[in-house]
């Protein structure tokens, strides 16, 4: 199945209807996998999608394919994409990369300035999080915001995670830092000028002798 086959897009509120749906696959995926993501009600992800902080793919022919949404901790200052799911039979067609990609894009847009940033185990997320641009971090580095950790209440994992005073836990966590990407923009700029530099001084020596 090509990836033409899907739309992936801005959630609105006329995707309510997929709630339900949504919701129990991210149930038992969770199950599935032995871990947990936090559980979510319909009526949040119905929010969501009002709110324009959701992405949705959909099959050509209106079937329900994957979602992911955002969520933000410290008054924006931090942003998570979660809850990315795709419906089994939809999976290993690329669709959680365009979702991934789609959702990061409308959180730098919304949010330019925030650090976005996850929790995984999915070694799967975790390549396309590296291609994004995430980087694999410590917990100190995410939010210290309690109502993101409650979050994790649902997974089987959450006693480990709470023993170890949020600092560790099974899954991998990575970070998008914007102003340090911008600062590596800046190096490489930097780079680039003395290379050319250098360059420059190399020809005119060629030239004069």
């Amino acid at each position: 199945m090509s990836e033409s086959q899907f739309i992936v897009r801005l959630a609105t509120d006329k995707d309510i209807i997929y709630a339900n749906q949504i919701c129990a696959e991210m149930e038992s995926s969770a199950k599935a996998r032995g871990t947990g993501i936090a559980k979510r009600s319909p009526e949040y992800v119905s929010q969501k999608m009002q709110e324009s902080k959701a992405v949705i793919a959909l099959h050509k022919d209106g079937r329900w394919a994957g979602f992911c949404y955002i969520e933000t901790w410290e008054d924006g200052k931090y942003v998570a994409n979660s809850g990315l799911i795709v419906s089994p039979e939809f999976r290993k067609e690329g669709l959680a990369k365009q979702i991934k990609f789609k959702i990061f894009e409308l959180s730098r847009t919304k949010y330019p300035a925030a650090k976005i940033f996850g929790l995984t185990t999915g070694l799967a997320v975790m390549k396309i999080n590296s291609e994004l641009g995430y980087e694999p971090v410590t917990y100190s580095e995410l939010t210290d915001d309690d109502q993101f950790w409650a979050g994790c209440k649902s997974c089987v994992n959450f006693d480990i995670l709470m023993s170890k005073d949020r600092k560790n836990c099974l899954c991998t966590a990575m970070l998008y830092d914007p102003i340090e990407k911008e600062k590596d923009k800046e190096k490489e700029k930097e780079k680039g000028k003395n290379g050319q530099h250098v360059e420059t001084i190399k020809n005119q020596t060629t030239h004069e002798h």
